[in-house]
């Protein structure tokens, strides 16, 4: 395993392969209710929120963090409680979330494939699959991914193949963005199979010929590494070929990985917001025109911190809807429902991205000029929700809300709707 004793822990960029880390020594927590997994996040968002800036200027890896983070439960809390989970509402997963990332939103983004591979397992996956990726994730296991593509014609096109052969199949392809594979064990690859079915192939990380490139450079959400995966003649069992159909039919799958998107962008809002507040609360001079003695007494920036704290609240009160509407349409995922949840997750979306963006830029407006200083790193907060809320424009989420008010069009179904 990498030395990650201070000074010489991993860094992200370095363009180098990096190595599978070991499996788990001992079998993870196993959270057993939505008030437990709450409770456990907000314990370790505590823990996480320390080194936060520290790890984001040196561009350290959160090894340590991760391997607490997945050791905790909360990898596991959407496994359906018939096969050991805490089957928890969708709802509790967008806090949890949220709560993560207003501590360190890179953390929060490493987890956020793996939590929608487990739907993706329950919708598509066989009894035997669901019995052992289950299980795995329960045990503590991480899985990455390797979904989309650099240089293909859009984020649905995949031009990554495997063939079958014998008991096997063996794949072949190379994948961007790939949040989670540096730090995952298992990697699930999106492929497209022989007769043209699209698939989600389980990788051992360690595979001969995957092989995970340390190579993100995106001036936000910088320790993610969400780098690049080269994948080359990986021999993978047929056994862990789950097929993708989830947009088949009316499932949740889209809106399930849209909340937890929409999660990371309103925890930026509140990490963001909790800092605008603490600094001018304790470092920020009033202005001279104001006649005030501290900055907090200022009449314009309470007005505008009442702005952020309300936008906030809204962007919480959408999430929180979203999710209540994610779990009736995994109970009864009828074409109304799922709709529903897609819309109400779109809605989501736009706010805690406008929440994001705005609480991490008024963050220096009303702190002032010294909230610039490089000693701070306050700016991680815009960079990290510049960044992360260019996953999925939600321009395009006003026109489905819009088109189906209008016309009566329901939100079309894909990962990133």
């Amino acid at each position: 395993m990498p030395d990650t004793t201070p000074h010489a822990r991993p860094r992200v960029n370095t363009r180098e392969p990096f190595p599978a880390l070991p499996r788990p020594s001992a079998p993870a927590h196993v959270i057993t209710s939505d008030a437990e997994a709450i409770e456990i996040a907000q314990a370790l968002a505590a823990r996480f929120a320390a080194g936060a800036a520290e790890r984001d200027r040196e561009g350290w890896l959160p090894i340590e963090e991760i391997d607490a983070y997945s050791q905790s439960g909360l990898w596991a809390i959407n496994v359906p409680r018939a096969y050991g989970g805490a089957g928890v509402s969708y709802a509790t997963l967008a806090e949890v979330i949220a709560t993560l990332a207003a501590a360190d939103s890179s953390i929060a983004q490493i987890t956020q494939n793996h939590l929608t591979i487990l739907a993706h397992i329950d919708l598509d996956g066989s009894e035997a699959q669901k019995r052992e990726l289950f299980g795995l994730a329960l045990a503590g296991h991480r899985f990455g991914n390797a979904f989309s593509e650099l240089h293909s014609k859009n984020v649905a096109s995949f031009e990554t193949r495997f063939v079958e052969d014998g008991d096997d199949v063996i794949v072949n392809g190379e994948k961007f963005y790939t949040t989670g594979a540096l730090l995952a064990h298992y990697v699930p690859i999106v492929a497209v199979g022989e007769a043209g079915q699209g698939a989600l192939v389980f990788a051992d990380r360690a595979a001969p010929g995957l092989t995970v490139i340390n190579d993100w450079s995106g001036f936000g959400q910088r320790t993610t590494a969400s780098g690049t995966t080269k994948i080359v003649n990986v021999r993978v069992p047929k056994s862990r070929v789950v097929p993708i159909a989830a947009f088949e039919r009316p499932t949740a799958a889209g809106a399930i990985s849209q909340i937890i998107q929409a999660a990371i962008d309103g925890g930026i809002a509140r990490g963001a917001l909790a800092e605008t507040i603490a600094f001018v609360r304790e470092r920020s001079r009033p202005w001279i025109d104001s006649g005030k003695d501290k900055a907090s007494e200022d009449p314009f920036t309470i007005a505008l911190v009442g702005r952020l704290v309300l936008n906030q609240h809204a962007a919480d009160a959408l999430l929180e809807r979203a999710g209540r509407l994610i779990d009736a349409a995994v109970a009864e995922p009828t074409e109304h429902n799922v709709n529903a949840a897609t819309l109400a997750v779109s809605e989501a979306k736009v706010l805690t991205t406008e929440a994001a963006l705005d609480a991490a830029s008024r963050l220096f407006e009303l702190a002032g000029t010294r909230a610039t200083l490089l000693s701070h790193n306050l700016d991680r907060y815009w960079r990290n929700a510049r960044t992360h809320t260019l996953h999925d424009p939600v321009r395009w989420k006003f026109f489905h809300l819009g088109n189906h008010a209008l016309n009566g069009v329901n939100a079309p179904r894909h990962p990133w709707n």
